[in-house]
């Protein structure tokens, strides 16, 4: 536990680098599917002394292998959406209490304490969406808040609308999560006329609509919720953390959580800011399956250590959170 709450109080460049360093050596030694790959690479461990030598396994051995450390049963199995007959990713999670203390140290840094915010949210429900891990953490979020009207409101956009304008206490924020064509479609038959809110989306159109243009999909839910900018948060099945951006598509990520960008062609090679490539993702809390993950993602990096998501290989299966409603 010791080590956890290290890893919570990362607070420069170097803390990180040894920190990941760590983990790296620890899930060589912990994790099977991770050795493997490893070896496979013909790495000498020993060798490893910086996080760019530090190999990153591809995210589609979540679809394939049991992505974990050691032999603890999981607490929860959380599954990437999917459409029929779609292999799934599937992500053992051995310590919920981590994932918990991860997202919510991640939301404080961003968006205050969640006591203090209403969350009202375009999603299934946990009932309807028991393994994502999207659905626990907002359900979490809002079981720490003390606003008494949170909710989830995919099939009740009625009951949205007139939540979205009530009154509210003074001092509480009212957050809007949802799937991006959801609040595509929420906005189209509600549109305008709610009390100040932060409008969070979580992801595409896959299988729902056809794909967008991030200033088009802005253009459109802008003026629709009567707000300057549309929030956006980037996480998925395979992380216990996730990024936030607070407008124009740029995010930012915790202490805890670095983006790397890898050459398409040479996954071996990082690209400086600017220059577009696959997005790597160091995620220091997923000490007990593997933190270090090639995505199918394409980014950039800012200089200042923001990165845009600008899309997806061709060849990558459709994925993302608007699966997961049929």
């Amino acid at each position: 536990m010791e080590s956890r709450e290290k890893m919570f109080a990362i607070a420069s460049e170097q803390e990180f680098n040894l920190f990941a360093l760590e983990v790296f050596r620890n899930q060589y030694d912990q994790n099977e599917v991770y050795r493997e790959f490893v070896d496979a690479r013909r790495i000498n461990v020993k060798h490893v002394g910086s996080i760019r030598e530090i190999p990153f396994l591809p995210i589609e051995f979540f679809k394939t292998r049991e992505v974990v450390c050691g032999n603890v049963p999981p607490q929860a199995v959380f599954r990437s959406s999917g459409t029929t007959g779609m292999v799934r990713s599937r992500h053992l999670v051995t310590d919920l209490a981590l994932y918990r203390h991860s997202f919510v140290k991640g939301f404080k840094r961003f968006y205050g304490d969640p006591e203090d915010v209403q969350f009202l949210a375009l999603t299934p429900t946990p009932e309807q969406a028991p393994d994502s891990s999207l659905v626990y953490m907002i359900q979490q979020l809002m079981d720490l808040s003390s606003s008494p009207e949170n909710g989830f409101f995919l099939a009740n956009h009625s009951g949205l609308h007139a939540r979205l304008r009530q009154r509210r206490a003074r001092g509480k924020k009212t957050v809007l999560i949802g799937l991006t064509y959801a609040l595509l479609d929420f906005a189209n038959n509600y549109p305008g006329g709610y009390l100040p809110v932060i409008v969070i989306e979580t992801g595409g159109m896959k299988g729902k609509r056809h794909e967008i243009m991030r200033e088009e999909l802005h253009s459109i839910l802008c003026p629709a919720f009567g707000v300057e900018h549309i929030h956006s948060e980037y996480g998925m099945t395979e992380l216990l953390s996730q990024a936030w951006s607070q407008g124009d598509g740029r995010f930012s990520t915790p202490p805890w959580m670095k983006i790397l960008i890898r050459d398409t062609n040479d996954p071996l090679a990082y690209l400086g800011p600017g220059v577009s490539g696959a997005i790597n993702i160091i995620d220091l809390a997923n000490q007990d399956s593997c933190s270090f993950i090639a995505t199918e993602d394409l980014g950039k990096l800012h200089p200042d250590g923001q990165f845009e998501v600008l899309g997806r290989f061709d060849a990558a299966d459709a994925r993302g959170c608007n699966l997961m409603v049929p």
